[in-house]
C-alpha cells in the first residue's frame, strides 16, 4: 500500500513502480491483513487483484488469517475474487520466529 500510495500521491513520475505490480509475471501478496484497514486500502487491493485477474496474471497470497476472518475482514467484491479464483492451500505447523527466539 505503501508504493501505491507514493504513487498515486506523493512521486507520480515514477507511476511505472504501481504498473509493475499490475503487470509482473508473478505477485507475491504477503501477508495479507496487516495492511491498513481503511477504504483507500481496499479499493487499491480489489484494483489489483481485479486488474492482474482480467489479465491473466498470476498471484500468490499468503496471509495468517483463516478464511472466515478474509470473510469477516474484506468487502465480499474482494472475498469473492479470492474464493472464486484461488486454489487455497492451508498450511499448518509452529511460528518459526517464535521456535528461533526460544532455542537460543
Amino acid at each position: 500500500m505503501d508504493i501505491i500510495r507514493r504513487c498515486r500521491f506523493e512521486d507520480t513520475s515514477n507511476y511505472n513502480e504501481l504498473n509493475e505490480l499490475l503487470e509482473c509475471d508473478f505477485l507475491i501478496i504477503d501477508d495479507l491483513g496487516t495492511e491498513p484497514v481503511t477504504p483507500y486500502s481496499y479499493s487499491e487491493l480489489f484494483n489489483i487483484i481485479n486488474t492482474r485477474i482480467l489479465n491473466k496474471k498470476k498471484m500468490l497470497i499468503s496471509t495468517n488469517f483463516q478464511l472466515n476472518d478474509i470473510i469477516q475482514n474484506y468487502p465480499e467484491r474482494i472475498t469473492s475474487r479470492i474464493l472464486g479464483h484461488f486454489t487455497l492451500f492451508k498450511f499448518y505447523g509452529e511460528d518459526i520466529r517464535i521456535q528461533k527466539k526460544f532455542k537460543k
